[in-house]
């Protein structure tokens, strides 16, 4: 008959493994739980960290994400908005030209964050377009839509202007004909304004006239003076002056001024003139 005591050993020797095997389930389990939330060590570096530096915060995430069974708050949660978005412009500023490094830091900047955050993004491409950062700008604005975000109509104008104001006019082209110029009927008409002043600037006389003729042909009347003085302009320029004086006779009621009804400009302190307004009435 078995010992008391050999019992108990051997009850040891069975239970030990399946100790081993249960921590190295939870331990396998506790770090996916956290991986996505820590970012790689090349976009660590990306960022400016050192690889220790990389080390203590991947320890600080695994130590505090879950304890006592309870979720603690993620890195970068207590950091302000602000906060994040000024880190964000002076890394950029900082970084050397490269599309490799550019996305890197955005890659990491973003892996801290629950859902795509857009809105800070707008953020941060406003101050770059103060501090008139157009190249910067592409590059952010291109990251966006390769990861499937920013797909508007104000994004688009922002990268057009961006690649305008870069000397990238061809570019700039190609990207209107591929991702907006498909459908004219629905485009606002301050893009297409902007496209056209785009052309006009950088002498793409036919692709300005390809443009106009495709906006007339979906009845769009152009909202200004301003646009249709580009196009005969680009009309006197390629030597189709009939077309110019077409033009000018089918929108010369924008070159008009308002006559009829419009109230008279008079002179005086603004009391005087609400006065004499009140006595015409």
């Amino acid at each position: 008959m078995m010992s008391r005591s050999a019992r108990i050993t051997r009850l040891t020797r069975q239970i030990t493994p399946l100790r081993v095997d249960r921590n190295f389930i939870l331990t396998c389990s506790y770090n996916t739980n956290v991986r996505h939330s820590i970012p790689n060590q090349s976009d660590a570096k990306t960022l400016g960290f050192s690889r220790d530096q990389f080390g203590n915060q991947a320890q600080s995430a695994l130590a505090k994400n879950y304890i006592g069974g309870e979720r603690k708050p993620q890195v970068g949660e207590n950091v302000s908005r602000k906060d994040k978005i000024s880190f964000l412009v002076n890394t950029l500023l900082d970084l050397k030209d490269s599309k490799e490094a550019v996305y890197g830091a955005l890659d990491a900047w973003v892996a801290w964050e629950r859902n795509f955050p857009i809105g800070p993004l707008k953020q941060v491409l406003l101050k770059l377009e103060k501090e008139q950062q157009w190249h910067r700008i592409v590059q952010v604005i291109k990251w966006m839509l390769s990861k499937g975000q920013g797909n508007t109509m104000g994004t688009y104008e922002q990268l057009i202007k961006a690649l305008d104001m870069d000397h990238r006019a061809k570019e700039t082209h190609e990207f209107w004909k591929n991702k907006i110029g498909y459908d004219l009927h629905s485009v606002p008409w301050r893009l297409c304004s902007l496209m056209i002043s785009v052309y006009y600037r950088n002498h793409m006389l036919e692709d300005l006239v390809k443009l106009f003729k495709g906006l007339e042909a979906f009845d769009r009347k152009p909202p200004d003076k301003s646009v249709v003085q580009k196009v005969a302009d680009t009309y006197e320029l390629l030597g189709l002056f009939d077309e110019k004086d077409r033009l000018l006779e089918k929108y010369k009621d924008l070159f008009m001024e308002r006559r009829v009804g419009s109230p008279k400009r008079l002179r005086g302190p603004r009391s005087q003139r609400e006065g004499k307004l009140a006595q015409e009435n």
